[in-house]
């Protein structure tokens, strides 16, 4: 049971980056959920739901927004079938609105994750962590949850360093 799972939701599309919007092809959390996989030899999984957030940055905001508002958890497009053979779990994410975008909740709460560790990496665009290790904690009582990596989105691609001392510092490296 020693396997590691990387788990990751990613928005595609229209993203922001200091000075304006790019459209991307992978969003920053699926590039670094990727290369913590191939440090680590790991199992990846992505996060998505059945409903597509929009690619306009603005529209998914708006998206995002009301469904932390109305508290949603949306419906995954699939599931692994379980998490036994997974003792570590990394969770990639981006910060929407101070924390994990729902379908990421929906993840979470579909699974006994006692016992787990969970270490969960940030995306964001100033916000850092904003409340995601504390809503961790909630969502994933009975598991070990690790302090957080906070990645400014616009560095998911140079942040091979900052990733792998983080995987070393939780003995993952």
């Amino acid at each position: 049971m020693n396997k590691i799972l990387v788990a990751f939701f990613s928005h595609k599309g229209e993203t922001y980056f200091p000075g304006g919007y790019r459209n991307v092809e992978k969003g920053n959390a699926q590039i670094i959920a990727e290369k913590a996989s191939d440090m680590l030899n790991a199992d990846l999984f992505e996060i998505v739901g059945e409903t597509s957030y929009p690619k306009d940055y603005n529209a998914c905001c708006r998206v995002a927004k009301d469904e932390l508002m109305q508290n949603k958890r949306p419906t995954l497009l699939n599931y692994l079938p379980d998490l036994n053979q997974y003792e570590k779990i990394i969770l990639v994410y981006p910060c929407w609105w101070g924390t994990m975008p729902m379908p990421v909740f929906s993840f979470l709460e579909h699974y006994d994750l006692t016992g787990k560790t969970i270490l969960p990496i940030c995306t964001h665009e100033g916000s850092g962590m904003g409340n995601s290790e504390k809503d961790l904690q909630k969502v994933c009582g009975n598991a070990n949850v690790c302090s957080g990596l906070a990645v400014q989105g616009a560095n998911a691609g140079v942040c091979d360093s900052k990733l792998k001392e983080y995987l070393k510092n939780n003995g993952l490296c």
